[in-house]
């Protein structure tokens, strides 16, 4: 009964997650044009991003979006030393963010669409 308890959370969350994953991917996108340049607003900006990333990289396996999670951590990893930093991105780390966010969405897409099937 507690087994089944469980397996019906992990259910509602995995649901949750699957509904406000392309959201949140969005958001990461739209936000990279205020993550150049200096200032606390940058950080701040930079602060929110990093910590939706570092939420998929632990949610994402946990309720069976195993790819979305990996790639999550790349741009998790891109994001990291800025914030520790705190400065804004280079070019380069914005272009880097990019190419990964291309990826997320791929393998969000891929993982959505296994969700979807039943299969896991």
């Amino acid at each position: 009964m507690a087994e089944d308890l469980f397996t019906e959370r992990l259910a509602k969350i995995r649901a949750r997650f699957a509904t406000n994953l392309p959201g949140r991917i969005d958001a990461i996108d739209r936000a990279l044009p205020q993550l150049s340049g200096e200032g606390e607003s940058v950080i701040a900006t930079l602060a929110t991003i990093h910590r939706s990333a570092h939420e998929m990289c632990g949610i994402a396996p946990t309720v069976g979006f195993a790819a979305t999670g990996k790639a999550a951590r790349c741009v998790e990893r891109i994001l990291l030393q800025p914030l520790r930093d705190k400065r804004g991105l280079s070019d380069n780390e914005i272009a880097n963010v990019r190419h990964e966010l291309a990826a997320l969405r791929a393998a969000a897409q891929a993982d959505l669409q296994t969700d979807s099937t039943g299969a896991v």
